[in-house]
């Protein structure tokens, strides 16, 4: 996994308890969902299936792996989930040719924590073939860390992805700061120990301690992240 892992810049904004923030991509930053539903749904209409749209809350926010299962076993599909994977992938990709739209927030906080060398991850259920797509539209130069869901063990909403980038950012997971938009990868971010902003995208997410639910990334800013660390520490 080392090609997936920049120079580290491992200061933090003067004062602060926060350490790094660690970012999921798909529904978070760039405005995806919609077009992973709409890969899944032509793929399976090739295959001769529909989808109902009550599995779209199921499979939101999920790694390919299980999310592809649940639509195999759901659809009663004859496709191997290696080959179902691939397709998906590849008709994602097709559907963002060209520039990924970002959700509102989501250029000005990460030129913020770059402006403030805040360590930031961007840490994703999508596998590494498409993340390196959508990076190009978010700006690489944003993260000193990106890990994909093919690149760990277990994926969310295991808490491996988190705990690893904290690692490779040099820090302490309970002074992390993850923002995610569904259950799964909130449960993976709380499971690590890190400080949770969640930004709801398809599925509704509950405030609980230590979660702040918010309704867009414009909400959130450096001032406000370091709010949320100083509180636990």
């Amino acid at each position: 996994m080392t090609s997936s892992i920049a120079a580290v810049d491992t200061r933090t904004a003067e004062g602060s308890a926060l350490q790094a923030v660690l970012l999921d991509m798909d529904g978070t930053l760039v405005d995806t969902e919609g077009i992973w539903w709409d890969a899944e749904v032509s793929i399976f209409a090739e295959l001769g299936h529909a989808l109902a749209e009550e599995y779209r809350q199921v499979v939101v926010g999920g790694p390919m792996s299980r999310s592809a299962q649940f639509l195999i076993e759901a659809t009663g599909a004859e496709i191997a989930l290696a080959e179902l994977t691939g397709l998906l992938n590849s008709r994602f990709t097709e559907l963002i040719d060209g520039s990924v739209p970002m959700l509102p927030g989501a250029h000005r906080l990460l030129t913020e924590l770059a402006a403030y060398s805040v360590p930031t991850a961007l840490v994703s259920a999508s596998h590494r073939r498409v993340m390196d797509r959508v990076l190009r539209s978010l700006g690489p130069e944003h993260f000193a860390l990106t890990v994909a869901g093919d690149e760990v063990e277990r994926t969310k909403p295991h808490p491996d992805p988190y705990l690893f980038a904290a690692a490779g950012l040099a820090a302490e997971p309970g002074r992390c700061v993850v923002i995610e938009d569904t259950d799964t990868g909130v449960r993976a971010a709380e499971a690590a120990g890190c400080r949770v902003v969640a930004v709801p995208s398809v599925v509704p997410i509950e405030p609980v301690a230590g979660r702040t639910v918010i309704g867009s990334l414009e909400e959130v800013d450096l001032d406000f992240l370091r709010t949320l660390v100083t509180a636990v520490h």
